[in-house]
């Protein structure tokens, strides 16, 4: 039997011997190989070494790597491991990865190993896959359309299934789950009571407080009534309380409903045949509508309360001038403005996280990927329809 190579370190065709790596191993043969070829002209493949999870010693990709090659030959390579002098279950797993190693029969091993290996030897030997080809611009734009598309048909059909039991319940009411509404409009709404009021009297300081410096270098100090009535009771009292409703109970009612799903809850409502929409759907849709224009009025009075302390401390307006002058300066139908936003704004914000809270895969990774998502797209879709708002609304109850 001629030897072709024989030599130290990771070579194409050679011994992997490892000698120098470690002074731990100085007296342990590391798992290697050897090319070689007989009488016959076959090329043999002979495993030396200890194949250990010490003679590996973290050298498991580059033997994989280097015997792949021989491995993908198929029959032209013999195999012959009896010069392995230990081999333990890393060992195995190694050879075991390589797809034409573990499929060959008929390999010559060492009777004390022969056990180890008839054992890998039953398990189905891994899929050789290729790496996925990295995507390109064209192939991002395409995913994206796709999950765009698929967004669309999904909220779609949630919106025209809530229309159509909509009908079915305003022809028997008695069948309108009033009790989950009332539900969550304490949790959405009364529960929401303390944060809206702590950020809106916040708002309404700062805002104040900026206003009257700019105010005052004008001589302008009265129109501080105005700044704040306006902004507070047209924009920003129902963009604080939507936000802060899609961040608070937008993500509970998507993370709820990716529960169900993960404890099957779902299903057994679907093989009970109780409506999803009806008992699920609906009643945070119809609590949210009636509880965020209720948030709406209480932050625009705790941040307009706000404003007035900052300017009475600031400006020197006492705050019964300034809830008098409040009629004359801000039209009532900023007010009632604010109020349709808010009915606007809970529907929004309630399809959304539904309709990502039903997206939910019943898997923990899906769980918080998607209440993430709905948060996020009640935020943008908030603002987006405020935008729409003040374009379509741009010349009522201005000056």
């Amino acid at each position: 039997m001629e030897r072709e190579a024989d030599g130290g370190g990771v070579t194409n065709e050679g011994i992997i011997d490892g000698r120098g790596e470690q002074a731990a191993l100085a007296r342990l043969e590391p798992a290697g190989y050897a090319v070689r070829h007989d009488e016959h002209g076959r090329t043999l493949l002979v495993l030396t070494g200890h194949w250990t999870l010490r003679g590996i010693d973290g050298r498991a990709g580059a033997l994989s790597s280097e015997l792949r090659k021989y491995a993908q030959k198929g029959g032209e390579v013999v195999w012959d491991c009896r010069e392995v002098q230990t081999l333990d279950n890393v060992g195995a797993l190694v050879l075991w990865r390589l797809q034409g190693f573990a499929q060959r029969t008929g390999i010559e091993v060492r009777p004390e190993h022969a056990a180890l290996c008839e054992r890998w030897a039953q398990r189905q030997a891994p899929p050789n896959t290729p790496r996925a080809p990295r995507t390109g611009p064209i192939d991002t734009l395409m995913s994206l359309e796709r999950g765009l598309r698929s967004h669309a048909l999904d909220f779609t059909a949630l919106v025209g299934q809530i229309v159509l039991d909509s009908g079915r319940l305003l022809r028997r009411p008695n069948r309108i789950p009033w009790k989950d509404v009332s539900a969550t409009i304490y949790e959405a709404g009364v529960r929401a009571l303390g944060i809206t009021a702590l950020v809106g009297a916040l708002v309404g300081i700062v805002m104040s407080y900026l206003s009257a410096l700019e105010l005052q270098t004008f001589g302008a100090q009265s129109f501080i009534v105005n700044i704040l009535g306006l902004s507070i009771m047209r924009e920003l009292g129902p963009l604080l309380a939507a936000i802060l409703v899609a961040g608070r109970s937008g993500s509970a009612m998507a993370a709820e409903l990716g529960v169900m799903r993960l404890t099957e809850e779902l299903d057994a409502l679907s093989a009970m045949g109780i409506s999803q929409t009806v008992r699920l759907i609906l009643p945070k849709i119809v609590a949210l509508a009636i509880a965020l224009p209720l948030l709406v009025i209480w932050t625009d009075a705790i941040a307009l309360l706000g404003g007035m302390v900052a300017a009475h401390i600031i400006l020197g307006i006492s705050i019964p001038s300034f809830i008098h002058a409040i009629p004359s300066a801000v039209p009532v139908v900023n007010f009632l403005l604010g109020i349709v936003k808010g009915v606007v704004f809970g529907i929004v914000v309630a399809l959304i996280a539904c309709h990502f809270g039903l997206r939910i895969q019943p898997n923990t990774l899906s769980l918080g990927v998607e209440t993430t998502n709905a948060v996020v797209t009640a935020i943008t879709a908030v603002i987006f329809v405020d935008a729409m708002f003040a374009i379509a609304f741009r010349g009522v109850g201005l000056p």
